[in-house]
């Protein structure tokens, strides 16, 4: 993921307020940056969202659920649009991107390669495939048939 991206998803996860659990992942995190800076947490939690952004996006070694959490929030926050368009093309009913839904049905790979190719259309290829795969991650058993339809190369 280009370091832009990176820095975008964890200045989303900074300014999160509203997941559950967010409080935990921002701690787990502050945590970290304190250890790797050799700062106080008190100092890691007293920099802008900004610097604490740009620290976090150097980090390799964060956990699996702040690394969802981040890209989620960076999906809600930055690409609304890219989701609305994708869900439209699927005729899936959401609240701007928001799956309306508790659960839906795995769409066909014949839908998908058309929702795919319309996205494409109008988004960054590698947007595109960052946003398939975070759906593919998050909920492989809905989004089994979004593994083919991304490039490996983003």
């Amino acid at each position: 993921m280009p370091v832009e991206t990176r820095v975008a998803a964890a200045d989303a996860f900074w300014r999160d307020e509203e997941s559950q659990d967010i409080g935990a992942q921002k701690v787990e995190v502050i945590v970290t940056l304190a250890r790797r800076l050799k700062f106080r947490t008190k100092s890691v939690q007293a920099l802008p969202v900004e610097k604490r952004a740009r620290h976090m996006a150097q980090l390799t070694d964060i956990s699996d659920p702040v690394a969802t959490r981040a890209l989620i929030a960076y999906h809600f926050s930055a690409k609304r649009p890219l989701m609305a368009a994708f869900l439209d093309a699927l005729g899936i009913a959401h609240d701007n991107g928001l799956i309306a839904e508790e659960q839906v049905a795995p769409p066909s790979v014949e839908a998908l390669t058309s929702a795919v190719a319309k996205v494409r259309e109008s988004f960054d290829a590698a947007e595109v495939d960052l946003y398939l795969r975070t759906l593919a991650a998050l909920d492989n058993e809905t989004w089994a048939g979004l593994s083919s339809l991304t490039s490996t190369a983003s």
